[in-house]
């Protein structure tokens, strides 16, 4: 029997007003960018110029009610002022976040992961079948909608980890074949990524896809999604799109992959076939019915 739960996947401990970086630069960034002098800052947060001057410069803490102006008037949550250097960001992301979406950059934000248990409170696998795919980018987060899901147990994978069934259609991930089943272990730290590694990334959009992925977060705050059919095109999805992110851990298929030949495979064969050749000439030669 499973039973349904939620889990807040880890957040960080509460952390005091800093007086150092990243806080101050992020105000000076943010200023800047809208072309504001601090007078004029000032003068909309309803404080002195020296005050405004002394939180850039990190002499100086913003109450909290001054915080929480400060938070709308740039339209950045209180936490990523406090906690992330905003310099390292990417234009696409700066403009992601002027424009009022808060860009969960590395998917450390709190959130909540709807999971199932057994009997012994140990994790299951949930399996996303066909009929589910649909809703999952609607459902992912709905204790009711994960506890209706077939679940299943592996005995070879950690039970420190978190894993996911998903699965998959089309022709794009050769060797993975229409109709496969592909598990996915949970990232919580999206920034962890490896280039030209597999994923299975659920987005606002698109819902389930399975990719080979390019880790653009810094540079543009997005991923490059790539198929490894060469007939489907690259494309690039905004982090802010991005629900849940599984690293590929092995798939399923009632299908034969195809033999993948390296070159000395190739050159073995092409030896093989020209040994066979010889054979069949001199077979033939010495029976008179082939004349060279």
């Amino acid at each position: 029997m499973s039973t349904a739960r939620t889990l807040s996947v880890p957040a960080s401990a509460p952390m005091p007003i800093p007086t150092v970086l990243p806080f101050g630069n992020n105000l000076k960034l943010l200023r800047k960018r809208r072309g504001r002098s601090q007078e004029e800052v000032a003068i909309a947060m309803d404080v002195k110029r020296s005050s405004w001057s002394g939180y850039e410069n990190g002499t100086a803490e913003p109450p909290f009610d001054l915080l929480m102006r400060i938070s709308s008037y740039f339209r950045v949550s209180i936490d990523r002022l406090l906690r992330e250097d905003l310099s390292r960001y990417g234009e696409q992301q700066l403009g992601i976040l002027e424009r009022g979406g808060d860009v969960d950059v590395n998917g450390m934000r709190l959130r909540v992961l709807a999971t199932t248990v057994g009997g012994d409170n140990d994790e299951n696998i949930e399996l996303v079948h066909e009929q589910a795919r649909a809703g999952y980018a609607t459902g992912y987060a709905d204790p009711d909608y994960i506890s209706v899901l077939p679940t299943f147990r592996m005995p070879f994978l950690s039970k420190q980890k978190k894993y996911r069934t998903f699965p998959i259609n089309g022709d794009s991930m050769p060797p993975v074949a229409h109709g496969s089943w592909v598990t996915g272990e949970y990232i919580q730290n999206w920034e962890m990524i490896r280039d030209g590694q597999p994923y299975i990334i659920v987005t606002r959009a698109e819902g389930i896809v399975f990719k080979v992925v390019y880790n653009q977060i810094k540079e543009k705050g997005s991923f490059l999604l790539c198929s490894t059919n060469p007939l489907y095109e690259p494309y690039e999805v905004p982090v802010g799109e991005i629900l849940e992110i599984w690293k590929f851990v092995h798939f399923i298929s009632h299908d034969l992959p195809e033999p993948n030949l390296t070159r000395d495979d190739l050159s073995r064969n092409v030896m093989d076939l020209r040994t066979e050749v010889i054979r069949l000439r001199t077979a033939l030669e010495g029976q008179g019915r082939l004349a060279f």
